[in-house]
């Protein structure tokens, strides 16, 4: 059982990457927002649970979501990986994955992080923004998001480097070259 946490800033590409991993190597991909949406539309006890905090305009819960990924890796234990998209988000979430997974004999085997400086990130999230048609994310806006994801993130990054987990991969060029990369760091830790 290999797990992988993958982590980049908004614009990194880190949920096509994610996606490419986990079909390379047979994993599951489990995104916490995909998760989160799928429970409450299908109406699932969790999914209620969870969409009763969201009406109510707060975020989930660090214990929510780690039941939610409690659940997932109780419910795929024939998978022989996960890649983690989208979590942890902070230090807390983090500490109480590893005690989740040493509850179930498992671990996180590596961490790897898409490097892409800000100057091409506002470039790539402009550009989707105006594709997408999203007027509210502005220059100002998204660079304030790049604060805060690595205001929150930093924390999580010193955690897993003192532990020998973490590694950075250049996330600028195209999609292949950068997942040639990811991959060629996955087949070093397997």
């Amino acid at each position: 059982m290999f797990n992988l946490i993958l982590f980049g800033p908004p614009g990194a590409g880190k949920g096509t990457q994610a996606v490419k991993i986990a079909d390379k190597f047979g994993w599951k991909h489990v995104s916490t927002g995909d998760i989160l949406r799928a429970e409450v539309s299908q109406g699932t006890p969790l999914g209620l649970k969870v969409k009763s905090v969201m009406e109510a305009g707060h975020l989930v819960s660090d214990d929510l979501l780690i039941e939610i990924m409690e659940s997932v890796f109780v419910g795929n234990k024939h998978v022989n990986g996960f890649v983690l998209d989208g979590f942890p988000r902070t230090l807390n979430q983090a500490q109480e994955l590893d005690r989740m997974l040493l509850k179930h004999n498992r671990k996180v085997n590596l961490v790897l992080a898409l490097k892409v400086d800000e100057k091409e990130l506002v470039t790539r999230l402009l550009i989707r923004a105006q594709e997408q048609g999203r007027k509210d994310d502005t220059e100002e806006v998204i660079k304030n998001r790049l604060v805060q994801y690595h205001h929150h993130t930093q924390p999580l990054i010193d955690y897993y480097q003192e532990k020998g987990l973490f590694k950075e991969v250049k996330g600028v060029g195209g999609i292949d070259e950068i997942f040639t990369s990811l991959s060629r760091e996955i087949e070093t830790w397997k």
